[in-house]
């Protein structure tokens, strides 16, 4: 390793040095993510303040957290009940998911394809990120993605009186080709692995 870090770096020819710099372009769209993810971060809070507010008697955060989540019921709602805590939780769960794979993808990606981050060492480095390559992270993106499907898909059906037929029959084949495609992604990894190890 020390021998590696000893090496002089060889200087690029134009071409394949403006190629290579091209990589840069995708800095903005990386901050953008981070940006992004600040939104998620006001928006969860803003459903925790206002799930603890309706905890209290406050009607107004009631009625927020009702519009919200798409909630119905037959007798006009005046305090929280379990179906509707539950929605708002499985609503901020899906919140922490979200940022979870915008941090992977910040992250990850970042590191994959734009420039090392030279965190080895670091005391709080991901333990994913010590292994991560662009067949690793697809594979991560994709159990991520059926995760955060889950959870919509529990949503629904948790509060399905309000929603049609259809949409529960959809949500649910959508979810199922999400576990289909995260499946055939890993299965192609695993062979493309297995052969490369093979050919060494």
């Amino acid at each position: 390793m020390k021998q590696d870090s000893a090496k002089p770096i060889r200087k690029l020819k134009p071409l394949p040095g403006l190629i290579f710099a091209s990589r840069w372009l995708q800095l903005p769209l990386y901050l953008g993510l981070i940006a992004a993810q600040g939104v998620y971060v006001y928006h969860f809070w803003v459903e925790l303040s206002h799930l603890l507010e309706a905890a209290f008697g406050n009607q107004a955060a009631l009625q927020a957290l009702v519009t919200s989540m798409g909630y119905q019921s037959a007798a006009p709602l005046t305090a929280l009940n379990e179906t509707l805590i539950m929605l708002v939780v499985l609503a901020l769960i899906d919140v922490v998911m979200i940022s979870n794979l915008l941090i992977m993808v910040i992250v990850g990606g970042y590191e994959t394809f734009v420039s090392r981050m030279h965190l080895e060492g670091h005391p709080d480095q991901p333990e994913w990120l010590d292994h991560v390559n662009a067949s690793v992270l697809k594979v991560k993106l994709g159990t991520a993605i059926i995760g955060i499907s889950s959870i919509h898909l529990l949503k629904t059906f948790i509060n399905a009186a309000n929603y049609d037929t259809k949409v529960l029959m959809w949500q649910t084949i959508i979810h199922v080709t999400f576990l289909l495609s995260a499946l055939a992604i890993a299965y192609t990894d695993r062979i493309l692995n297995t052969t490369h190890n093979a050919s060494h």
